[in-house]
């Protein structure tokens, strides 16, 4: 009978997706305060030497959470986005949009960057970097592109981009981050998506 063969090692790099997989749920589960590197290496079932061996402190394995989240997020959300007519290239990255503002991950990681942005500025800055700027540039660069085809007629292309981002979210958003309401669902997503992109060309389509 052949022997099965031993299992193979994990590489670095999906050592490394492990510990970020758990230590995001520490910190969720915990907060950015709370949560330490000790808690983290027992829940990964190692030392701490073995953790510190790819992150050097707490600080940079949740920088690394941050990138990996927002940086993800925004790669999926803007994937492709560079080519089609405006109205159904942006209602898909709105809807999209808000379905990547209104997952769980998304909140948690944006109640504890908000909870330690006095304490920890430079996660913060991180965060938006990342996240929130490197969106609205790439929504930016679409917008540029469709105007210089003539589908779109937008004076400011980064003024633009900051209004329809504004509008996808609408007054919800917030009331949602408040935990005034629950998170909308797919239908309310398509329908507010729907108007705010119906008034984005009422306001910025070419008129023929």
């Amino acid at each position: 009978m052949t022997p099965s063969p031993a299992p193979r090692a994990p590489t670095r790099d999906e050592r490394r997706d492990s510990i970020l997989k758990v230590a995001r749920e520490v910190f969720f589960e915990q907060g950015y305060t709370a949560a330490s590197m000790s808690t983290i290496a027992a829940r990964l079932g190692g030392s701490k030497g073995t953790l510190y061996n790819y992150f050097k402190s707490k600080e940079e394995l949740f920088e690394a959470q941050v990138r990996d989240l927002c940086g993800a997020a925004v790669d999926r959300i803007s994937d492709g986005s560079v080519e089609g007519e405006p109205v159904a290239v942006l209602t898909r990255l709105g809807e999209q949009y808000l379905e990547h503002l209104y997952s769980e991950e998304t909140v948690q990681m944006f109640r504890i960057l908000v909870a330690e942005a006095q304490r920890s500025p430079e996660l913060a800055r991180v965060f938006y970097e990342v996240g929130p700027a490197r969106g609205q540039q790439r929504l930016e660069n679409y917008l540029e592109g469709a105007k210089a085809r003539g589908a779109l007629d937008i004076p400011d292309c980064a003024l633009a981009a900051e209004q329809l981002l504004s509008l996808w979210k609408g007054r919800a958003h917030l009331q949602f981050l408040l935990n005034l309401i629950p998170p909308l669902p797919p239908a309310e997503i398509r329908l507010q998506i729907a108007q705010a992109v119906s008034a984005f060309m009422a306001l910025y389509g070419t008129k023929t």
